[in-house]
């Protein structure tokens, strides 16, 4: 498609002329006769299909139902850039709105191409009331003009951004599927190690050198003044990252010397409110500020290296066996899932020779080229995603 666009033929009109709001209500969840909820918490940013959901059992209190084609899109905290469109019907939270393309005035395929654009999400941030949790109210958003292009350039557009949107779902898709057998891989390998060659699996309390130790929280401010310390977002991917996830705090460096990192710490979730994040841990492997803490939120282990290898301890810790076990001892209060000192330290651990350890880490570090390759072609087509955005829907 050329990109030089003529915006002369596109109008001027309010969203409300264009695009339904959907208030089909559904007072009572599990009787709606459809088998999938999707919340907020369900829609994943700059993500423009919905690819989670939940049984509409686990859920309460009223609901908006949606059909295949709809779109659904996070009203409160707009900010947060929760857009999708369901290829399903379902019913969703009562905290987004259900839009629907008016025939004749909106391509279906454009719909999700439009709302996904800063263009709109800008708009809808803007109009946002409430301080708390900011929601974007219907009767406001109906009002708000923009300026769109006639039907067939709409569906030349989306044909263009969803052929790089479904590239970019395939890549992502592969990285996944590789995490997962990556994952399984290396189950195997330790089952295979504790069934044939006798490999025993210990508690944590005994891999360890120190821990499990609680950090260090203290009022945050925005002049980088005093101690830097991190947010549990630092944790990611099997490592620690600083980054965006550094913030300081005001003590005095001699009172957190027991929390300082070093290299080969390990920090782990131990509350959150997304109960597959609780857990999580990340080794430390540089790249954080001198005199670095971690928070109460975190919890530090330092392995015994002559029994465990840290990088190794990493790897089995974020396994999905490994991790499944763990959460099995996690409670929730108050929808945040948590685990202890006393669940980590009797968490089990299979611990192989330190030459075997060694080999299959080699076997993780393969897998994981693929996934960084996969991944980073996914990202590049995010990046061209959301430049030709930017071009066919700036100025207006």
């Amino acid at each position: 498609m050329n990109l030089v666009l003529d915006k002369s033929t596109w109008q001027r009109v309010a969203f409300g002329d264009v695009i339904d709001s959907i208030t089909d209500r559904v007072d009572d969840p599990s009787a709606a006769g459809v088998d999938r909820y999707v919340g907020l918490e369900h829609l994943d940013p700059v993500i423009m299909t919905v690819r989670r959901w939940d049984s509409p059992d686990i859920v309460e209190a009223q609901k908006l139902r949606f059909r295949s084609g709809d779109v659904i899109f996070g009203r409160r905290r707009a900010y947060q850039k929760k857009v999708a469109l369901a290829e399903f019907e379902g019913i969703c939270s009562a905290h987004a709105l259900v839009l629907r393309a008016r025939p004749g005035f909106i391509d279906p395929a454009f719909l999700p191409v439009f709302l996904s654009s800063d263009y709109f999400l800008d708009r809808a941030i803007e109009i946002s009331v409430g301080s708390l949790s900011p929601t974007v109210n219907w009767r406001d958003l109906k009002s708000q003009e923009f300026v769109l292009p006639p039907l067939d350039e709409q569906k030349r557009i989306a044909d263009l951004l969803w052929a790089i949107e479904r590239h970019r779902l395939a890549a992502a898709d592969t990285a996944e599927s590789l995490r997962a057998t990556k994952s399984a891989v290396f189950t195997d390998r330790l089952a295979a190690g504790v069934e044939q060659s006798g490999w025993s699996s210990d508690s944590v309390a005994s891999l360890v050198e120190a821990g499990p130790t609680n950090g260090k929280s203290a009022p945050a401010n925005d002049q980088k003044r005093g101690v830097p310390t991190l947010s549990i977002s630092a944790v990611r991917g099997g490592l620690v990252k600083g980054g965006d996830s550094v913030k300081f705090i005001d003590v005095e460096p001699a009172s957190v010397d027991g929390f300082l990192l070093q290299e080969d710490d390990f920090l782990i979730v131990r509350g959150n409110g997304n109960r597959q994040l609780t857990g999580r841990g990340g080794l430390v492997v540089g790249g954080l500020p001198t005199g670095c803490i971690y928070p109460d939120l975190l919890i530090r282990l330092r392995f015994n290296a002559a029994r465990m290898l840290p990088q190794f301890a990493a790897e089995q810790w974020n396994s999905a066996h490994a991790h499944t076990a763990l959460l099995e001892n996690a409670k929730s209060t108050n929808g945040i899932w948590k685990i202890n000192g006393k669940d980590i330290k009797s968490h089990r651990l299979v611990v192989p020779p330190l030459e075997a350890q060694t080999e299959l880490l080699a076997e993780a570090r393969t897998f994981d080229r693929s996934i960084e390759a996969t991944q980073a072609e996914a990202n590049r087509l995010r990046a061209v995603l959301r430049t030709l955005s930017s071009t066919i829907f700036g100025g207006n």
